[in-house]
Protein backbone atom coordinates (compact mmCIF):
# COMPACT_ATOMS: atom_id res chain seq x y z
CA UNK A 1 0.00 0.00 0.00
CA UNK A 2 1.37 3.20 -0.90
CA UNK A 3 1.59 5.88 1.98
CA UNK A 4 1.78 9.25 0.12
CA UNK A 5 0.10 12.48 1.74
CA UNK A 6 -1.89 13.31 -1.44
CA UNK A 7 -3.13 9.86 -3.77
CA UNK A 8 -4.95 11.78 -6.29
CA UNK A 9 -8.57 13.82 -6.50
CA UNK A 10 -11.51 13.94 -8.91
CA UNK A 11 -13.39 16.79 -10.26
CA UNK A 12 -16.65 17.14 -10.36
CA UNK A 13 -16.77 19.91 -12.92
CA UNK A 14 -20.35 21.02 -12.01
CA UNK A 15 -19.04 22.86 -9.60
CA UNK A 16 -17.11 24.73 -12.09
CA UNK A 17 -18.11 28.11 -13.68
CA UNK A 18 -19.53 26.92 -17.40
CA UNK A 19 -18.07 30.13 -19.06
CA UNK A 20 -14.86 29.45 -17.44
CA UNK A 21 -11.54 29.20 -19.15
CA UNK A 22 -10.46 25.62 -17.82
CA UNK A 23 -12.81 23.96 -19.97
CA UNK A 24 -10.57 25.34 -22.93
CA UNK A 25 -7.62 23.77 -21.31
CA UNK A 26 -7.50 20.03 -23.65
CA UNK A 27 -5.92 18.30 -20.86
CA UNK A 28 -7.58 19.56 -18.48
CA UNK A 29 -10.97 19.84 -19.84
CA UNK A 30 -11.59 16.21 -20.13
CA UNK A 31 -10.20 14.81 -16.97
CA UNK A 32 -12.27 13.71 -14.38
CA UNK A 33 -9.67 11.96 -11.77
CA UNK A 34 -5.78 11.63 -11.50
CA UNK A 35 -3.89 8.89 -9.24
CA UNK A 36 0.10 9.79 -7.84
CA UNK A 37 1.60 6.63 -7.25
CA UNK A 38 5.24 8.01 -6.55
CA UNK A 39 6.86 10.23 -3.42
CA UNK A 40 7.89 12.26 -6.81
CA UNK A 41 5.76 13.25 -9.66
CA UNK A 42 6.68 15.65 -12.46
CA UNK A 43 4.27 17.69 -14.30
CA UNK A 44 5.46 18.71 -18.21
CA UNK A 45 4.07 20.60 -21.13
CA UNK A 46 4.18 23.19 -23.15
CA UNK A 47 3.18 26.76 -21.95
CA UNK A 48 -0.87 27.12 -21.47
CA UNK A 49 -1.25 22.87 -21.38
CA UNK A 50 -2.29 22.98 -17.90
CA UNK A 51 0.53 22.29 -15.47
CA UNK A 52 0.55 25.08 -13.23
CA UNK A 53 -3.50 25.72 -13.20
CA UNK A 54 -3.77 22.27 -12.05
CA UNK A 55 -0.59 22.38 -9.07
CA UNK A 56 -2.41 25.42 -7.93
CA UNK A 57 -5.69 23.75 -7.52
CA UNK A 58 -4.24 20.80 -5.56
CA UNK A 59 -2.76 23.28 -3.18
CA UNK A 60 -5.84 25.40 -3.08
CA UNK A 61 -7.83 22.58 -2.37
CA UNK A 62 -5.43 20.89 0.70
CA UNK A 63 -5.44 24.77 2.47
CA UNK A 64 -2.08 26.39 0.97
CA UNK A 65 -2.35 29.70 0.13
CA UNK A 66 -2.83 29.96 -3.60
CA UNK A 67 0.10 32.50 -3.61
CA UNK A 68 2.57 30.36 -1.96
CA UNK A 69 3.26 29.30 1.89
CA UNK A 70 2.19 27.14 3.61
CA UNK A 71 -1.35 26.70 5.27
CA UNK A 72 -0.58 29.63 7.66
CA UNK A 73 0.26 31.80 4.74
CA UNK A 74 -3.15 34.10 4.57
CA UNK A 75 -1.83 36.95 2.12
CA UNK A 76 -3.32 37.84 -1.20
CA UNK A 77 -1.53 39.89 -2.75
CA UNK A 78 -4.15 39.65 -6.33
CA UNK A 79 -6.87 36.99 -6.61
CA UNK A 80 -6.29 35.27 -9.78
CA UNK A 81 -6.46 31.44 -8.84
CA UNK A 82 -8.87 30.08 -10.63
CA UNK A 83 -11.68 28.07 -9.71
CA UNK A 84 -10.72 24.66 -9.96
CA UNK A 85 -10.09 23.95 -6.22
CA UNK A 86 -13.64 24.18 -5.39
CA UNK A 87 -14.61 21.33 -7.74
CA UNK A 88 -11.25 19.32 -6.63
CA UNK A 89 -11.96 16.67 -4.15
CA UNK A 90 -8.82 14.78 -3.02
CA UNK A 91 -8.47 11.70 -2.34
CA UNK A 92 -5.53 12.16 1.09
CA UNK A 93 -3.85 9.45 2.40
CA UNK A 94 -3.95 7.55 6.14
CA UNK A 95 -1.03 9.83 6.95
CA UNK A 96 -0.54 13.92 7.47
CA UNK A 97 1.99 15.67 6.62
CA UNK A 98 4.52 16.69 9.57
CA UNK A 99 4.88 20.27 7.07
CA UNK A 100 3.72 21.68 3.94
CA UNK A 101 4.92 24.30 1.47
CA UNK A 102 3.48 25.34 -1.81
CA UNK A 103 6.42 27.44 -3.54
CA UNK A 104 5.50 29.60 -6.75
CA UNK A 105 8.42 30.82 -9.19
CA UNK A 106 6.33 34.16 -10.16
CA UNK A 107 5.24 35.16 -6.65
CA UNK A 108 8.34 34.16 -4.41
CA UNK A 109 8.77 38.18 -3.81
CA UNK A 110 5.49 38.31 -1.87
CA UNK A 111 5.52 35.34 -0.28
CA UNK A 112 9.57 36.39 1.29
CA UNK A 113 7.98 39.88 2.09
CA UNK A 114 4.74 37.76 4.02
CA UNK A 115 7.82 36.02 5.98
CA UNK A 116 9.18 39.52 7.29
CA UNK A 117 5.84 40.40 8.17
CA UNK A 118 4.90 37.02 10.30
CA UNK A 119 8.35 36.95 11.78
CA UNK A 120 6.63 40.19 14.03
CA UNK A 121 9.31 40.92 16.99
CA UNK A 122 10.73 37.58 17.13
CA UNK A 123 14.35 37.35 17.45
CA UNK A 124 15.84 37.29 13.33
CA UNK A 125 18.49 35.12 14.19
CA UNK A 126 16.00 32.35 15.55
CA UNK A 127 13.66 32.98 13.16
CA UNK A 128 15.52 32.60 9.93
CA UNK A 129 17.53 29.66 10.87
CA UNK A 130 14.41 28.06 8.76
CA UNK A 131 15.37 30.63 6.28
CA UNK A 132 19.54 30.08 5.88
CA UNK A 133 20.08 32.02 8.61
CA UNK A 134 18.92 35.63 6.95
CA UNK A 135 16.23 37.18 5.70
CA UNK A 136 14.73 35.89 2.15
CA UNK A 137 15.33 39.53 0.72
CA UNK A 138 18.70 39.77 1.15
CA UNK A 139 19.65 36.84 -0.40
CA UNK A 140 19.58 36.40 -4.80
CA UNK A 141 16.27 34.82 -5.94
CA UNK A 142 18.02 31.75 -6.42
CA UNK A 143 19.79 31.29 -3.05
CA UNK A 144 16.51 32.49 -1.14
CA UNK A 145 14.51 29.28 -2.96
CA UNK A 146 17.91 26.91 -1.86
CA UNK A 147 17.78 28.59 1.34
CA UNK A 148 14.16 27.44 1.67
CA UNK A 149 13.92 24.09 0.77
CA UNK A 150 17.52 22.79 2.24
CA UNK A 151 16.74 25.19 5.94
CA UNK A 152 12.77 24.67 6.02
CA UNK A 153 11.59 21.67 4.41
CA UNK A 154 11.86 18.33 5.78
CA UNK A 155 11.42 14.72 5.93
CA UNK A 156 7.15 14.00 6.27
CA UNK A 157 6.37 16.83 4.40
CA UNK A 158 3.83 17.42 1.63
CA UNK A 159 5.63 19.85 -1.27
CA UNK A 160 3.92 21.40 -4.74
CA UNK A 161 6.84 23.49 -6.49
CA UNK A 162 5.82 25.61 -9.65
CA UNK A 163 8.91 26.17 -12.17
CA UNK A 164 11.44 25.80 -8.74
CA UNK A 165 14.14 26.11 -11.45
CA UNK A 166 13.00 29.82 -12.56
CA UNK A 167 15.89 31.14 -10.42
CA UNK A 168 18.64 28.50 -10.27
CA UNK A 169 21.71 27.95 -12.27
CA UNK A 170 22.02 24.06 -14.05
CA UNK A 171 24.57 23.51 -11.13
CA UNK A 172 21.72 24.85 -8.27
CA UNK A 173 19.58 22.59 -9.96
CA UNK A 174 21.36 19.82 -9.40
CA UNK A 175 21.75 20.94 -5.76
CA UNK A 176 17.99 20.91 -5.43
CA UNK A 177 17.86 17.76 -7.70
CA UNK A 178 19.67 15.88 -4.41
CA UNK A 179 17.31 17.73 -2.17
CA UNK A 180 14.42 16.37 -3.44
CA UNK A 181 15.81 12.90 -3.78
CA UNK A 182 16.65 13.53 0.11
CA UNK A 183 12.91 14.33 1.27
CA UNK A 184 11.29 11.97 -0.97
CA UNK A 185 13.38 9.30 1.01
CA UNK A 186 12.57 10.54 4.40
CA UNK A 187 9.12 10.51 3.07
CA UNK A 188 8.30 13.58 1.74
CA UNK A 189 6.21 14.03 -1.21
CA UNK A 190 6.25 16.67 -4.30
CA UNK A 191 4.19 17.68 -7.60
CA UNK A 192 5.97 19.76 -9.15
CA UNK A 193 5.76 21.56 -12.52
CA UNK A 194 8.85 22.00 -14.52
CA UNK A 195 10.49 21.96 -17.38
CA UNK A 196 13.89 21.61 -16.53
CA UNK A 197 15.58 18.28 -18.27
CA UNK A 198 18.06 18.34 -15.10
CA UNK A 199 15.27 18.09 -12.41
CA UNK A 200 13.02 15.49 -14.81
CA UNK A 201 16.29 13.36 -14.66
CA UNK A 202 15.65 12.64 -11.05
CA UNK A 203 15.35 8.57 -10.94
CA UNK A 204 12.23 6.61 -9.93
CA UNK A 205 10.13 10.15 -10.58
CA UNK A 206 6.72 9.51 -12.59
CA UNK A 207 6.26 12.07 -15.30
CA UNK A 208 3.04 13.00 -16.24
CA UNK A 209 2.50 15.38 -19.39
CA UNK A 210 -0.25 18.05 -20.63
CA UNK A 211 0.68 17.75 -23.63
CA UNK A 212 -2.50 16.26 -26.17
CA UNK A 213 -5.85 15.63 -25.11
CA UNK A 214 -5.13 14.24 -21.76
CA UNK A 215 -2.57 13.76 -19.22
CA UNK A 216 -0.44 10.93 -19.75
CA UNK A 217 2.64 9.42 -18.17
CA UNK A 218 5.82 9.58 -20.12
CA UNK A 219 9.12 8.40 -20.27
CA UNK A 220 11.80 10.52 -19.59
CA UNK A 221 13.80 10.83 -22.60
CA UNK A 222 10.29 11.11 -24.67
CA UNK A 223 9.75 14.48 -23.19
CA UNK A 224 10.25 18.06 -24.83
CA UNK A 225 12.58 18.94 -22.73
CA UNK A 226 14.69 16.76 -22.73
CA UNK A 227 14.11 16.29 -26.69
CA UNK A 228 14.92 19.52 -27.57
CA UNK A 229 18.00 19.83 -24.99
CA UNK A 230 19.59 16.64 -26.41
CA UNK A 231 18.95 18.44 -30.30
CA UNK A 232 20.68 21.61 -29.79
CA UNK A 233 23.62 20.19 -27.46
CA UNK A 234 23.94 17.62 -30.37
CA UNK A 235 23.33 19.51 -33.32
CA UNK A 236 23.73 23.15 -32.15
CA UNK A 237 25.70 24.67 -35.26
CA UNK A 238 23.40 23.13 -37.49
CA UNK A 239 19.79 23.63 -35.46
CA UNK A 240 21.12 27.53 -35.49
CA UNK A 241 22.12 27.90 -38.60
CA UNK A 242 18.14 26.32 -39.92
CA UNK A 243 16.49 28.43 -36.76
CA UNK A 244 18.25 31.87 -37.81
CA UNK A 245 17.83 31.55 -41.98
CA UNK A 246 14.24 31.00 -41.02
CA UNK A 247 13.99 33.90 -38.95
CA UNK A 248 15.72 36.28 -41.74
CA UNK A 249 12.85 38.36 -43.09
Amino acid sequence: MKSLFVNGFTIDWNKVEPDSYLHRIKALAKMESLSFDNPVTFFVGENGTGKSTLLEAVAAAYGLNPEGGSRNFRFSTRDTHSSLYEGMILKKGFRSPRDNFFLRAESFYNVATQVEEYRDGDDPAVYYRQYGGRSLHEQSHGESFLALMQNRFRGQGFYLLDEPEAALSPQRQLTLLICIHRLAREGSQFLIATHSPILLGLPKADILSFDGEAVHPVEYTDTDSYQVTEMFLNHREYLLGRLLEEAEP
